[in-house]
Order: structure tokens, then sequence, then C-alpha cells
């Protein structure tokens, strides 16, 4: 029997299978940096954006806050390393409540973009294009992972979501490559992932601890 969004009865042992593995109480607190970290980045980009002149969100890249040139960029510089610390302490997290290779994925998404920062544009623009690349790709990567193991556990919602995340992100990543309101299109592809990041990181942390039968 499938429930969707939350998990399986195996017809056989009548045992709940949840969509989410059940994780320590110190795991369930790692999931939350997850969302300190896309908080951090997402707040940082919108509020530089708003306040800086002749800058548009939907044209301008995010990165271009960051840029050397740029007026204050250790703000956005500080956004990006709020994303590269707090999403791979959050996937350690995933790592035990999505078993798979989803947390790798989120892992090194975390560490490119801490490449990202540490290549500003204007500076270092082949090294900050490459760990860009990196970042898209794994933060795209990492639901459509974990959708596999949602799809074997029986939470079908969660994998069908999964998937669409992933497959819309890359869709919107990839196209702002080209697209000349790339900022647009380049915030729609981060958001939906990031939106994947927090939805799973408040279900990792709303799931039932793990209990002494359960280690």
């Amino acid at each position: 029997m499938t429930e969707g969004f939350g998990a399986r009865v195996d017809p056989d042992s009548g045992a709940f299978k949840p969509a989410f593995q059940p994780v320590s109480n110190g795991l369930r607190g790692l999931a939350l940096a997850g969302i300190a970290g896309i908080g951090g980045f997402v707040g940082t980009w919108a509020v530089r954006g708003a306040v800086r002149d002749g800058y548009s969100p939907i044209d301008d890249a995010i990165s271009q806050l960051a840029a050397a040139g740029a007026p204050s960029p250790g703000w956005m510089t500080a956004g990006f390393l709020a994303f590269g610390i707090g999403v791979p302490i959050y996937a350690q997290a995933l790592r035990r409540a999505v078993p798979g290779p989803a947390w790798i994925a989120a892992t090194a998404t975390g560490v490119a973009i801490i490449g990202v920062a540490a290549s500003p544009l204007e500076r270092a623009d082949t090294a900050h294009y490459a760990f860009a690349v990196v970042g898209y790709a794994t933060l795209a990567a990492t639901p459509m992972l974990a959708a596999r193991t949602f799809r074997e556990r029986g939470a079908s919602g969660w994998a069908r979501w999964s998937t669409g995340c992933g497959v819309a992100s890359a869709l919107f990543l990839i196209a702002s490559t080209a697209d000349p309101a790339h900022g647009l299109t380049q915030r729609i592809g981060l958001g939906i992932t990031d939106a994947w990041i927090v939805a799973t990181a408040v279900a990792i942390w709303r799931g039932r601890p793990r209990g002494r039968l359960e280690r």
C-alpha cells in the first residue's frame, strides 16, 4: 500500500515504512542548517539586489553582487558562504534520513558554492564559472537522486516531487546560461531546489527521533 507523501505499509509484515528514516536528535538539528544556509543566501541576494543602484534581479546574475568591482561585495560573499557551509551540514542529516547518494550531491553543491565565493567575477572568471557549473549540476541532481530512495520506500509523492524539482531546476539553470533574462531564470532554477532542501529539512526535523530499538 502506498501513502503518497507519507510511507508504505509492507503487505507481508504490516510494518510501517516511513518516507524518511528516523534520525537522532543531533542529526535532526543538523537538518536545520540547510534552512539557515539557504535563508542567508536568498536573503542576501534579495536585499543587496534591491538596494544596489542599476542592478536588475531579472537581467543580472547573483554573482554580480559579489564581483570584485561591485559595491560591498563582502555581503554576497557571506551569503554564498552561508549556503556553502549550511547545506553540507544539512547533508549529514539527509545521509541518514534518505539513504543513497543524494547527500553526496548536496555536499558537493556546498563545496562548489564555497569555490564560487572564493573566485569572484572580475578576478577569477574561469574558476568562478567552473565552480558554478558544478554547483548547478549537483544541486539539480540532489532531489533526483533522492527520488530513487523515496520510490524504493513507497513514498510516491516525495519521489514524483523530487524528480520534478530536479528536472525543472536543471532546465531553468541551463536556460540561464543563454537567456537574456538570466537573472530571473537563475533565481527560479535555484529557488526550486532551495525549496526542496527546506522541505526535506523540515520533514527530517519533524520526523520521529530514532529510538533505542531502531539503533
